[in-house]
């Protein structure tokens, strides 16, 4: 049975200019899949209550990494002001179908638009953890180079991940992609996959789009979106 569960703050991550990681520690966590989620709830003095859904970030233990909505009514708090020992309230681990499961060996093609990010890195961790063999590649459209998450681990050479960055407005310097959004080359070679989409609800619908333009499986296209106002 899924309930609400208290969570203390542990440790806490900046990974770009508006978005942090918070590491908790939940007494009795059941254990989750890449992929899932979790439901956050705050509590204010007065009694009013506020709840939001964040990916998990890790596929061990209570990770998750928020992006702040500055007229948001949590993530302000999360990526802010909440410090190790705060504590909260949390629900799960939510959700099945958007999930990754080490055993299965077909290729993994991830699309991530910005903070899509989150549970797709929780997936690449997970295949990491199980030392599968797995073919797995990464493609992640952002806007420019100061809003990557995850910079450590992308960035570093990764024979088992292959990653594309693909950046919407500005890149880095020697870059080989000019700026833009994604199209067809950024998928080249075409190879038959499971493919996991997560972004702001636009970008879902017009990258799994071109992924079925481009012969993929639309059985094999999993989505998760959210809205581009959401907290």
């Amino acid at each position: 049975m899924i309930r609400w569960r208290a969570a203390r703050l542990v440790k806490v991550r900046d990974e770009n200019p508006t978005a942090r990681t918070l590491v908790f520690d939940v007494p009795g966590w059941p254990g989750h899949l890449p992929g899932q989620h979790v439901d956050v709830k705050l509590t204010a003095e007065d009694g009013y209550t506020a709840r939001r859904s964040y990916s998990l970030a890790s596929p061990d233990g209570v990770e998750l990494t928020v992006q702040r909505v500055n007229d948001g009514e949590v993530s302000p708090y999360l990526t802010q002001h909440m410090e190790p020992g705060d504590e909260l309230e949390l629900r799960g681990p939510v959700g099945g179908w958007f999930v990754w499961r080490p055993a299965v060996p077909a290729p993994v093609l991830l699309v991530a638009g910005g903070a899509g990010i989150v549970p797709l890195m929780a997936m690449i961790r997970a295949r990491r953890a199980a030392q599968v063999e797995t073919p797995f590649r990464l493609v992640h459209a952002l806007r420019s180079p100061e809003q990557l998450y995850y910079a450590d681990e992308l960035l570093r050479p990764d024979p088992a991940v292959a990653v594309t960055l693909a950046y919407t407005r500005s890149a880095p310097e020697g870059h080989q992609r000019s700026p833009g959004r994604l199209t067809a080359d950024d998928f080249s070679p075409y190879v038959p996959a499971d493919c996991y989409v997560c972004g702001p609800t636009g970008f879902v619908e017009a990258a799994a789009a071109l992924l079925v333009e481009l012969g993929h499986d639309p059985a094999r296209i999993k989505t998760e979106r959210f809205g581009p106002s959401g907290d």
